[in-house]
């Protein structure tokens, strides 16, 4: 039973102030998971991350099958034992019958934020029409944010330019690490008619 009072944090949120920000990085693949499939998905995010983030940061990486139990209790462990201000998962989330991510994704999550997912479709139905499929979405779980993504490198790399902005941000609104970008990320999606200050 969680002896927290009010006011007090618990343990997995006392670690996520820690050192290095923790940061989740899921793929879900049921060829991937059993070995059959390269994973490429989780090490574009990865190496995306790796750029972009000035702060500290700790990846833990985890290949799951695509099965909503499986997703769900890989999201929960990330954000509340581990301690992730952040989790973000690849594959899963088209319209074939095992794509469940965005299911799993829920379920487990306290609020969704669907401007995520809006803003992804949109900048990738710049590159291909059949984005209209996708389902990527995003919600908070306690002091985490689980951000869905697409399986293919190329999109995951458009989306995650198009969406980061916005992740410090949401994560310093829920009590969690600070985490700063390269400067030039935020200048790439500088609208062209805005005046510099």
């Amino acid at each position: 039973m969680d002896n927290a009072k009010p006011g007090n944090t618990t343990a997995s949120e006392d670690r996520a102030r820690e050192g290095p920000a923790r940061i989740g990085i899921v793929t879900v693949s049921d060829r991937a998971s059993r070995g059959e499939y390269e994973d490429r998905g989780g090490p574009a995010i990865f190496e995306w991350l790796k750029q972009h983030l000035v702060t500290p940061w700790e990846p833990f990486q985890r290949v799951v099958p695509d099965d909503p139990g499986a997703v769900g209790a890989c999201l929960e462990q990330l954000a509340d034992e581990t301690g992730c201000c952040l989790v973000v998962t690849t594959g899963g989330t088209g319209p074939a019958p095992r794509d469940v991510t965005p299911e799993a994704t829920m379920a487990v999550c306290d609020r969704e934020m669907p401007g995520f997912g809006e803003l992804m479709r949109s900048v990738s139905l710049r590159a291909v029409p059949t984005a209209i499929l996708s389902r990527q979405t995003a919600g908070t779980r306690g002091r985490c944010l689980i951000v869905n993504l697409p399986g293919n490198p190329s999109a995951i790399t458009d989306c995650l330019t198009a969406v980061f902005p916005a992740v410090p941000y949401c994560i310093e609104l829920m009590g969690g690490p600070c985490l700063d970008t390269d400067p030039r990320l935020l200048q790439s999606f500088r609208p062209k008619h805005a005046r510099r200050p």
